[in-house]
């Protein structure tokens, strides 16, 4: 079998790393718009060789690792190619429900509509690291709208890479994915603004520890693939932001009147959620 992975940053990079580590692919090939990916690509040997878009049609598997407004365009691009009748499409987009409704007609039940639980800050395919899946939850979107012969062949990699599979419908992710994913992003990117405007460079060289750090983190995060994130997910984040806005309103009120026993419970609350992560 042919694995074509479009996108060859973090996650399609990674993707190609762990696939030839543990599953039996005859050849990975890839392609991407930036040709310095492409030239990276080759050099770090994520896949054996760049094609063309029309020569896609020779895969077996493609995975779609590429922004979201980039998978509905190609989605509809290679609803006009004659691909592989039991060709297995998996699409890697932060949202769900957006991609899933305007998948063409034609395809809809090729698409496998997963999300990777993992990344980092960092992008490109020398950030690619080979057991970025390791572990992971992927979940997967609305799967009675997709055959049994394609979820088989997407779940099958998922197991080989030891990656866990959580069964969702595409709303409920989105909502899901609003607070626990894409709002952390938002509060990163609003934090980091604020310290800008309000310190100088050196101060925050001298001054930013660990908690700071690692709060900021995400504002890392490449703008452009979070915009469109931010989008598609509008309404979910509106509500997610509207949430986060209201803790911080209860933190500013209990510390203006020195409710210093109501601050501390309101803090020990949030200590319940690292019991949740362990």
């Amino acid at each position: 079998m042919i694995l074509g992975i479009v996108g060859l940053g973090l996650m399609g990079g990674s993707f190609a790393l762990a696939v030839r580590q543990h599953c039996n692919f005859s050849k990975i090939v890839g392609l991407d718009h930036n040709l310095s990916h492409t030239n990276e690509a080759l050099e770090l040997k994520l896949v054996d060789e760049i094609i063309t878009f029309e020569e896609i049609t020779q895969c077996d598997v493609i995975v779609l690792a590429i922004p979201i407004c980039a998978i509905i365009n190609t989605l509809q691009q290679l609803a006009l190619l004659p691909l592989r009748e039991n060709v297995t499409i998996i699409d890697f987009g932060s949202t769900k429900e957006e991609i899933i409704q305007k998948c063409p007609i034609n395809l809809r039940h090729k698409l496998v509509a997963s999300h990777p639980m993992a990344g980092t800050e960092y992008s490109g395919p020398k950030a690619a690291i080979r057991d970025l899946y390791d572990g992971k939850i992927m979940v997967v979107c609305d799967v009675e709208e997709t055959n049994k012969y394609q979820l088989n062949v997407a779940f099958d990699i998922y197991k080989q890479l030891n990656m866990q599979i959580k069964i969702m419908y595409a709303a409920e992710h989105d909502r899901h994915a609003a607070f626990i994913s894409h709002m952390p992003h938002i509060v990163s990117y609003s934090l980091a603004n604020a310290v800008l405007k309000q310190e100088d460079n050196e101060h925050i060289v001298a001054l930013a520890a660990g908690g700071f750090k690692s709060m900021a983190r995400l504002a890392k995060s490449n703008p452009k693939m979070w915009e469109e994130i931010f989008w598609s997910n509008e309404e979910n984040l509106l509500d997610a932001i509207e949430a986060f806005i209201q803790e911080l309103k209860k933190a500013k009120k209990l510390i203006k009147k020195q409710k210093r026993k109501k601050l501390y419970k309101w803090m020990q609350k949030g200590n319940k959620l690292h019991k949740i992560l362990k």
